[in-house]
């Protein structure tokens, strides 16, 4: 009798199964197929003018920033600060009161804007402490101005060099600024100490101009400066002029560049000023502002489907008039009662019939994936996704959402539902064989991933797994997601990493093949685009080569298939190694200066000549070759080029790996 009433439960489990399998069909059906209203394409501007700043309510002023209300300036810092301050190293802001959208999520495109300002700098000599005029010297100078776009209301960033843009390189923080500099820091890459510069998200500015050879200066005291920035988010291109207040535009501008901003914008953003002062003071002042942006958006319109049992639903719930209690009618009791009573004669008579194939299935021992219902597990652990849950998460798999590809397959940025959390996810290009073979083999696979997940909590610099999915052939695996996107981004994009910041994810990445290797695993797909940079900016390894993860073979076949592949990944760290150290891709597109014509730059080739001509220095990103520590750097040129040694005995292992890049000149 237990038996039989173990078979009704199954059996009564099994229906309850296939109902709930047609559901998530029907349910994927019509997430494939259906289209819904996305609404009228409109734009949303906003624009505004300041001709002065007299008794504004509508800039906030933040730090040491200060409205004279008898000028109409916003100035920074407050001249006549009280109580009584020393004006060296002060920072303040001045932005708009109200957030602006400035970007849209849905199509990831960036605002249009314009904004033009006059400024003026007036510098307060600094003279030496001695008294004699003779070697007295007098600096002239301050650090700069900066129109920025922030993502809050609330930050003031550091005085001096940092011109109230950022508190610390190693934060992330979405920024976007336009700096007017006249102050000389080499050591954020400043070329003189009379430039403009582009930044994004950090203090170093990716591309400059010289104001010196553009007859404008900002040690002019006497000149009022206008600033001219236009930026087309279709284009997604930047120019900047700069000229005199009460003259037309120049016109050629002073910068012009592609630029995506798209990554450093929020959908709504605030847009001002920010600047500091360091050893030397200088009172910004900003004179008058217009600014006017315009964005992209799709209007929501009222689809022509009603969910009236919805509707009927929420009367019954909350209208008073519909308060009653409906009991079940005698028809839908003897339908219940005769199903059951079907289902139970079933269980009976299957019972016996299959009682003896119990013993014989269980003794196969074929491990078999898990069920497409499953129970909760923790969140640490990765569950299996369904298909269609990462077609709806991806939104279709669309281009829009992709991260980055190579030849193994494409990785693409996901938003779960219901609770909207990001993840990325690895689309295999390659269609596996449905075979028992690679079931035993993606079972090993599965096992390396729980032990990865294991290793996670001991290892931050592993990207947490949150999951897979193997269905109609298809391999897929589901990271944690990070904001600050991958290394080529960083590399090869518009930012700029620091030496100091590329030599932490050196190292990160060395520590983590080192420990991958000593548990047996090895990466299998080591590259720029398969490290994630998290919000300390330092490096997380992911996008794993598990699809290289079945080994095959046994014994000492194996043994040597997992040095070769350990000997693999000291290569492609190496490579990786002289990419973070060059700035450049492994394969690069330049221009023949002669010819004009392009070629391809392979970047380990031209390692290995500059080292055989005893000219490393020329292999540094020149990007940042003014802020380097030039032994630390030729040590690390070293530590890449003997992992991509010809002879594979000739390698370090990544323990040796990691013990010199940590020695001590």
């Amino acid at each position: 009798m237990d038996s039989s009433f173990c078979h009704v439960c199954f059996l009564i489990c099994s229906v309850t199964c296939i109902l709930q399998l047609l559901q998530n069909q029907i349910v994927a059906h019509s997430l494939f197929n259906i289209h819904h209203p996305l609404g009228i394409p409109i734009n949303v501007t906003k624009q505004f003018s300041f001709p002065n700043f007299t008794l504004n309510n509508e800039i906030k002023l933040l730090g040491s920033a200060k409205l004279s209300e008898t000028q109409g300036f916003i100035q920074i810092p407050d001249p006549n600060p009280s109580p009584p301050l020393h004006l060296t190293y002060q920072a303040g802001r001045a932005i708009y009161s109200s957030p602006l959208r400035l970007f849209d999520p849905l199509t990831k495109t960036p605002a249009s804007f314009q904004t033009t300002f006059s400024f003026q700098f007036k510098t307060i000599a600094a003279a030496s402490a001695t008294s004699d005029d003779s070697v007295s010297t007098q600096k002239r100078g301050g650090d700069g101005l900066a129109f920025v776009i922030v993502p809050d209301e609330l930050t003031v960033g550091r005085s001096g060099p940092w011109l109230g843009i950022l508190n610390d390189a190693c934060q992330h923080y979405n920024v976007f600024a336009v700096e007017f500099d006249n102050n000389y820091d080499p050591k954020f890459g400043d070329p003189n100490d009379d430039h403009v510069g582009i930044n994004l998200g950090s203090v170093v500015s990716f591309k400059t101009a010289n104001l010196s050879v553009n007859n404008v200066s900002l040690h002019d005291d006497d000149s009022v400066h206008r600033a001219w920035i236009m930026y087309d988010g279709d284009k997604k291109w930047i120019d900047i002029y700069l000229g005199f207040d009460g003259y037309p535009i120049p016109s050629l501008p002073l910068l012009s560049s592609p630029l995506n901003l798209s990554p450093f914008l929020n959908e709504y953003m605030f847009v001002g000023f920010s600047a500091s002062t360091g050893d030397l003071t200088q009172i910004h002042n900003i004179l008058s502002w217009n600014f006017s942006s315009s964005v992209k958006a799709l209007l929501s319109v009222p689809s022509k489907h009603v969910c009236h049992k919805n509707v009927a639903h929420q009367v019954s719930k909350y209208s008073t008039a519909a308060k009653r209690s409906d009991s079940p009618s005698n028809f839908t009791v003897f339908l219940c009662v005769v199903g059951l009573s079907t289902i139970a004669l079933l269980g009976f008579y299957y019972g016996g019939k299959h009682r003896h194939q119990a013993g014989a299935d269980s003794s196969l021992g074929i491990l078999a994936f898990p069920a497409k219902k499953q129970k909760p597990v923790p969140p640490s652990k990765p569950r299996r996704f369904t298909i269609s849950e990462l077609y709806v998460a991806t939104r279709r798999f669309s281009k829009s959402e992709i991260l980055g590809s190579n030849s193994r397959g494409v990785l693409y940025r996901g938003t779960l539902m219901p609770n909207g959390r990001h993840v990325a996810v690895k689309r295999f290009s390659t269609k596996t064989p449905n075979s028992l073979s690679f079931r035993l083999d993606w079972n090993r696979i599965l096992k390396r991933i729980s032990s990865l997940v294991n290793f996670c909590d001991d290892h931050p610099n592993l990207a947490a797994i949150r999951g897979w999915c193997y269905d109609n052939r298809e391999t897929i695996i589901v990271y944690d997601y990070f904001h600050n996107g991958t290394l080529d981004k960083w590399l090869f994009g518009l930012g700029t990493l620091s030496w100091a910041r590329r030599f932490e994810v050196i190292n990160d990445i060395a520590q983590t093949l080192s420990f991958l290797h000593s548990k047996e695993l090895f990466h299998g797909n080591l590259n720029t685009s398969s490290i994630f940079i998290d919000t300390n900016y330092r490096a997380v390894l992911g996008d794993y080569g598990f699809m290289s993860l079945s080994l095959g073979g046994g014994g000492s076949r194996r043994v040597g298939s997992f040095i070769s592949r350990k000997k693999a990944d000291v290569f492609m760290f190496g490579v990786l190694v002289l990419e973070i150290v060059a700035g450049k891709s492994k394969v690069e597109s330049q221009s023949d200066d002669e010819t004009g014509d392009r070629e391809e730059m392979d970047l380990l080739g031209f390692a290995w000549r500059m080292h055989e001509r005893g000219e490393k220095l020329k292999i540094i990103d020149e990007r940042i070759e003014s802020c380097v520590d030039l032994d630390q750097a030729i040590r690390v040129i070293e530590i890449g080029l003997s992992c991509t040694s010809i002879e594979k005995n000739g390698r370090p292992s990544m323990e040796e790996v990691v013990l010199f890049l940590n020695m001590q000149s």
